[in-house]
């Protein structure tokens, strides 16, 4: 049988992580589902008169959708972003509605003691608004570096079309995809841990903390301690001792320094550490060494070898970046070859082709790689389980779970339908009024989510890994509408996203599944939070952008959005000069197309050695996880993985191993609370502080200029006309004899 199969290491973290609630099940009736990780932790047991849709629900619900979606894209600006996730107010919603019931009158407002329904709908209704929508990417590029701007209206239409649209496929999703018992969703099994624990009483022991308690004081510590790093002492945010050594040492900078590989480099700020990788106390300890693999092999083996043998003329740029170069190491002009929102030809080869920094372009090889690894790794390994798993969803599907939600009526196909027409044609009308991208393009893009969201959610629902359609849809309209950027990006979010937001909206039905939630309370709890997060999203980012001098450049220490300029680089690598020049026959990166291939091949000795060698540390092996390891570089530094893996360590390894009753009692909730104290901290540091500008004194612990700057180094030495990595500084009395690129001066004038 195929829940009897041996599942993946997604499960192993699932056994470790919830063998006490396991010890203590007991089921009062004889039916449960077949597969072990679902009967240990989902109650086989439901209450159909449990009310739902409260005013409760309706006042928690808008106001911490608008909270959450407001703080995640006011960080997403940041320099260093961070997300709050929905376990936050998956917590704090909890003591709220406990606070509700109690103070409001009896009657149809306070319909009885706050319950899990209406716990799971708020969270719910607020994971739909935690995201960043995609598509204000689109706009941010279009004000900042496009100087266009079409409108608020416009930007609206898009965002909500984007992420609105994948719901529409759920509605033919949810039978393949939720109500087989055999497609398990396996995060969703921690969020149903969390429910079942706050809702019932804790047995504590003599002196021992509740986990709301530890909580709260665990916030308030993190948010007095965060003023350190964050404000008053912030070279504790990355202290790279080894390039203080000597930071005007070329070398020293790029092995050691917070910009270059990063080696030894210390953060002592969770703000910094969480940035782009999320908490590194949530993510099971196989996927850790997965992604500390992969760091350590590209990272510190594949890009020092590329930098410092001087592949594609490598060492002519900083060695990690996103920016872009002209071959000379000048900054790329990109509003020069730019006419009329496409690429002037003429004009490009007079500025000469496009040079990225060889990282960046091992980035997009690698991220080729994870791709079709991903097919072939989920055909070795899951091939079985897959067409089992597409058997029994037509065949059956009707476990205890789903027997108990037959209570409750269904959501009509036509509402789904509606929703699906209603957002494509919205879509339709928003990308060929607004001049986003032609009309057929649009169907185009849609036509590849739907086709992969079914293979794709098959994936996820059993493995726990989402194969991103990003690099492939903007490769494949860099090639029918070359030059053209804004085309590229909003073809890409249309294709990407709505899959992706469809794969969000059927995970969360799911959740609702396990919850017993009744499914219309849940199609319209989820188009409330992603209405709510759509229009707060924009206004927040226009806020942002219209008060923020210098926004998303180095012109603005607080708002240098790292994840904005990754965004416009691509915009300008697959758009405005495209696929066919940039990774064509001509172009020197031609040979990043074998990643496709290398990718493909990758799993296939490495299945054959775990059968070979089972039971050994080869079991954990995941090359899908550990190509996909730096995929957040750029805009992440190596020293963000470095310093998120070593407390990954301390978490997910020493004290699930030596301390693993704590760990299973408050790892997640410590987790939750540091993000709480440092978003709470830089909120008020901002409106103290910022918005007023006001800053730190500056002091040798808040320097004015980052100590280690690998971006003020000469590059070609003058007697052998090629990189001298030992170059002086350009303030040394011998600068002038080497040539120096124009995008290490403040102006051209300055240039030797």
């Amino acid at each position: 049988m195929a829940d009897k199969q041996e599942f993946s290491a997604d499960k192993e973290f699932i056994d470790e992580k919830f063998d006490i609630e396991r010890q203590s099940v007991v089921l009062e009736e004889e039916e449960n589902s077949p597969i072990p990780e679902v009967a240990a932790i989902v109650s086989n047991k439901d209450d159909p008169t449990i009310p739902v849709m409260t005013f409760r629900y309706y006042l928690m619900a808008v106001v911490f959708a608008c909270i959450l979606s407001f703080f995640n894209q006011f960080f997403w600006f940041r320099t260093h972003p961070m997300t709050i996730s929905t376990l936050v107010i998956q917590l704090l919603s909890y003591p709220f509605g406990k606070f509700l019931a109690r103070v409001l009158p009896a009657g149809r407002l306070n319909p009885g003691p706050f319950n899990i329904k209406e716990h799971v709908l708020v969270a719910l209704t607020a994971n739909c608004a935690g995201g960043v929508a995609y598509a204000v990417d689109i706009t941010v590029i279009q004000r900042v570096w496009y100087d266009q701007d079409y409108g608020f209206l416009a930007n609206l239409f898009l965002i909500l079309t984007t992420q609105m649209l994948g719901y529409g496929m759920a509605g033919v999703l949810r039978r393949y995809l939720v109500y087989p018992a055999a497609m398990i969703w396996p995060a969703n099994l921690v969020q149903v841990a969390l429910f079942n624990t706050l809702h019932k009483d804790e047995d504590l022991l003599p002196g021992q903390w509740s986990r709301f308690k530890f909580f709260c004081i665990a916030t308030v510590a993190m948010f007095l301690y965060q003023w350190i790093p964050g404000f008053l002492f912030p070279v504790l945010s990355s202290i790279a001792w080894v390039c203080w050594i000597n930071p005007k040492n070329h070398i020293l900078s790029t092995i050691g320094g917070d910009r270059g590989l990063g080696v030894g480099a210390i953060s002592l700020d969770w703000n910094n550490i969480v940035s782009f990788l999320g908490s590194p106390l949530i993510v099971p300890w196989w996927a850790q060494v997965n992604i500390a693999m992969g760091f350590f092999l590209i990272a510190w083996v594949m890009v020092p070898i590329a930098y410092f043998t001087n592949l594609w003329e490598a060492q002519r740029f900083p060695i990690l970046t996103a920016k872009l170069f002209t071959t000379e190491g000048d900054t790329f002009d990109t509003k020069y070859v730019l006419e009329k929102g496409t690429i002037n030809m003429v004009k490009y080869e007079e500025q000469g082709p496009l040079r990225i920094a060889t990282f960046f372009a091992l980035t997009y090889g690698i991220g080729f790689a994870g791709l079709s690894s991903m097919i072939t790794h989920t055909w070795l390994y899951h091939r079985h389980k897959l067409v089992a798993q597409w058997k029994q969803s037509r065949t059956q599907s009707e476990d205890i779970h789903h027997k108990l939600m037959q209570a409750y009526p269904e959501v009509p196909d036509w509402w789904y339908g509606a929703l699906f027409v209603i957002m494509t044609a919205i879509a339709l009308f928003t990308c060929e009024y607004y001049k986003y991208m032609p009309w057929w393009a649009v169907l185009l893009a849609i036509l590849i989510a739907v086709v992969f969201a079914l293979p794709v959610g098959l994936i996820q629902a059993l493995t726990n890994q989402q194969p991103g359609l990003n690099i492939i849809t903007e490769y494949v309209i860099g090639y029918i509408l070359p030059g053209e950027p804004i085309p590229n990006v909003t073809f890409k979010t249309l294709g990407y996203i709505s899959m992706a937001q469809a794969m969000l909206f059927t995970s969360d039905l799911k959740l609702g599944h396990y919850m017993k939630v009744p499914p219309k309370a849940m199609f319209w709890a989820q188009l409330l939070g992603t209405f709510i997060a759509g229009l707060v999203n924009l206004l927040t980012a226009n806020w942002l952008l219209g008060s923020q001098e210098g926004i998303c450049t180095d012109k603005n220490k607080h708002f240098q959005c790292p994840s904005a300029n990754t965004f416009f680089s691509a915009s300008v690598i697959w758009g405005v000069i495209a696929p066919n020049l940039m990774f064509g026959p001509s172009s020197i990166y031609n040979a990043i197309n074998y990643f496709f291939l290398i990718g493909f091949v990758l799993p296939i000795p490495f299945y054959y050695l775990k059968k070979a060698f089972p039971n050994t540390w080869m079991d954990f092996i995941h090359i899908p996880v550990l190509l996909a390891a730096t995929g957040m570089m750029p805009p992440a530094q190596a020293y963000h993985y470095t310093n998120w893996l070593a407390v990954g360590f301390a978490f997910q390894f020493f004290a699930r191993r030596y301390h693993p009753e704590w760990h299973l009692r408050f790892t997640y909730v410590l987790s939750a609370a540091f993000d709480s104290g440092v978003a709470f901290m830089v909120l008020a540091s901002f409106f103290i502080f910022t918005i007023r500008e006001k800053d730190m004194v500056k002091w040798w612990g808040n320097p004015a200029a980052p100590i280690c700057r690998l971006d003020s180094y000469p590059l070609i030495s003058p007697k052998s006309g090629k990189v001298d990595p030992w170059a002086p500084d350009p303030s040394a009395e011998d600068a002038p004899m080497y040539v120096f690129p124009k995008a290490y001066y403040a102006s051209p004038d300055a240039r030797p």
